[in-house]
């Protein structure tokens, strides 16, 4: 039992492993720094200071944030669409959604790539205190009006429900304050919604649980709040459905800091004495012998000495290069998946009656349940002013998998050279891909081959 606001429920700290990893991915090389060894742990004897100059000079590969990039970029190859039966109060609203001057195309894109990264994201629809506004008129003509606030899910901090109802909501947010004529500072505070009433805590000035701030009433029955899910588990709860990539990637990162670590080893050859005899003191300590390397100096040797350079075979750098890019095809492949189709129980009441389900990738039923969660904010923001049914929203996206060619070409190459797949076939794969121009015809490539000789690796 806890009346702290800021105690977080275990469902919240489950997750959290899941960001752990996410988070620093998704914020590149300066995070993955940052999170020093829980991501790239130390070598059992490697000092302090090399550790820390190694995790200094280690890069990261962006595959996982990339490739979130990329899929977001697919469900907004053509900006988002409001339909036809939005209330033209509404449409207004969408050119500045969420009071800050961004239209909801553009703030849809944070919304989407943080639940595909995440596993899910929130939002909910906000009201200013509007004292002294007693009409719809009068808020229209004061400015007051709903608008969209994104909550990112590592700022939940719990949630109470009742027969699949959210009645309760707790997250964390920072705002900023002015401080003095001409400062600003940025202060933490809890939020705690429930239906009808909101409150905000901040912490003590003595230390201890968050104390009540602030509070307020709205005119809903119900907390605005929707949740995109993307790798749902649960009521509120999600796993990243690029959590494999996720670690894919950290594994890359830290083979690729053994690569670059051994690469700097062996730069450096080891300059080896054999047989210098070891000389003592009066006192019979030993002395070390005078050595010189380098133009203008001179080095003796006793009979049967020798000096050498010893360098690394580079066996290893060849092992590790190989390793990388065994990863980076691994990774490649993790991430298209969200473009392979496969069965949805799903259909629509034209198919109601037909047995087999229509097929959708991952990433295309995701822009669909997307699109409804932008719906439900209008829903939200009609229910504010009134206004009926806030209307819907459709996602112009391109989840056609032969549109990477990245992916697939790869594939189809090792199948030509496999004779599995003619040249010709795979010349056409490449143009469908625009991997080649349209001008060029097969046939006069092919006899421009032939004449061309063999290639110089065939020599």
């Amino acid at each position: 039992m806890s009346n702290n606001p800021s105690s977080k429920l275990p469902a919240v700290d489950a997750m959290r492993k899941y960001w752990d990893v996410i988070t620093p991915l998704m914020g590149g090389t300066m995070a993955m720094r940052a999170a020093g060894k829980r991501l790239l742990p130390q070598y059992p004897a490697e000092a302090e200071e090399s550790y820390r100059e190694r995790l200094r000079l280690s890069t990261l590969l962006p595959a996982y944030s990339e490739t979130v990039m990329n899929m977001t970029s697919r469900v907004f190859a053509e900006p988002l669409q409001v339909g036809d039966d939005v209330p033209e109060q509404l449409k207004e609203m969408t050119r500045d959604i969420d009071h800050a001057g961004n239209d909801l195309n553009s703030w849809a894109v944070e919304f989407f790539r943080e639940g595909l990264s995440h596993g899910l994201c929130h939002a909910f629809v906000d009201h200013p205190a509007s004292d002294g506004v007693r009409t719809q008129a009068d808020e229209i003509a004061a400015g007051v009006r709903p608008y969209a606030v994104l909550v990112k899910p590592e700022q939940v901090l719990g949630w109470r429900s009742k027969g699949g109802q959210l009645t309760m909501i707790r997250y964390r947010e920072i705002i900023e304050e002015p401080d003095g004529e001409f400062g600003s500072k940025f202060v933490e505070q809890i939020r705690v919604l429930e239906p009808g009433v909101w409150r905000i805590y901040r912490a003590a000035v003595k230390g201890g649980d968050p104390v009540p701030y602030d509070e307020g009433t709205n005119s809903l029955p119900y907390i605005p709040w929707v949740t995109f899910y993307t790798g749902r588990t649960g009521f509120m709860t999600a796993k990243p459905p690029l959590l494999e990539l996720a670690h894919l990637n950290v594994k890359h990162w830290q083979s690729q800091s053994d690569q670059d670590n051994i690469l700097h080893v062996i730069r450096v050859p080891i300059l080896v004495r054999i047989g210098v005899q070891a000389m003592f003191d009066n006192q019979g300590k030993p002395v070390p012998p005078e050595f010189k390397v380098g133009t203008g100096s001179l080095t003796d040797l006793p009979p049967n000495g020798d000096l050498k350079y010893v360098e690394h075979t580079g066996a290893a750098v060849k092992a590790g290069r190989e390793a990388l890019q065994d990863l980076i095809d691994e990774m490649r492949m993790a991430g298209a998946k969200l473009l392979t189709p496969e069965k949805s129980a799903t259909k629509t009441a034209t198919q109601a009656d037909e047995e087999a389900a229509q097929e959708l990738s991952p990433l295309a039923r995701m822009a669909s349940n997307f699109a409804d969660c932008l719906a439900q904010l209008l829903q939200f923001m009609a229910d504010y002013r009134g206004l009926g049914d806030g209307g819907t929203v459709e996602m112009r996206g391109n989840f056609d998998v032969d549109y990477m060619p990245e992916v697939s070409l790869p594939t189809l190459v090792s199948m030509a050279n496999a004779g599995m797949l003619s040249k010709e076939t795979l010349f056409a794969e490449m143009q469908r891909r625009g991997v080649i121009s349209d001008e060029y015809e097969w046939t006069k490539e092919l006899a421009k081959i032939e004449g061309q000789g063999p290639a110089l690796g065939n020599l």
